[in-house]
């Protein structure tokens, strides 16, 4: 079975794409960028205030599919500026503390943003359910 899933307080996707796909026990989180819910308008700033809003998005999306932050398996970090990487990761590690989820970081050109943001996780409970 697939499930899209599409969260009232994560941004709202800017083309065609869903936010996050549910199938066979795993969520599939679009990639989020620094885009605050609540305006719909990108917060632009330095890489650690675009890499919080993004995780902060990755998290809304998660808890709405029925997973956590606990339950990422693989992440996607696409960065415009590699040099970026150490303030980046210094965010990241706030929100994956211990046993962090594999995953891979590279350069990108990107629209207008530091960095991007994807990831996979197990779903805990049906997306929805309390």
């Amino acid at each position: 079975m697939r499930q899209v899933v599409k969260p009232e307080n994560a941004p709202r996707p800017r083309g065609p794409y869903s936010p996050a796909i549910v199938a066979d026990g795993f969520v599939f989180v679009a990639g989020q960028v620094a885009i605050d819910p609540a305006t719909d308008q990108l917060e632009t700033g330095d890489i650690k205030t675009e890499t919080r809003r993004a995780l902060e998005n990755i998290k809304a999306i998660l808890e709405a599919s029925g997973s956590s932050m606990k339950d990422v398996v693989r992440v996607g970090v696409f960065l415009a500026d590699i040099h970026d990487f150490g303030a980046m990761n210094e965010v990241y590690k706030e929100y994956f503390p211990a046993d962090p989820p594999a995953r891979t970081t590279v350069g990108a050109i990107l629209p207008g943003v530091k960095v991007e943001i994807d990831c996979i996780a197990r779903v805990r409970q049906h997306p929805g359910s309390k």
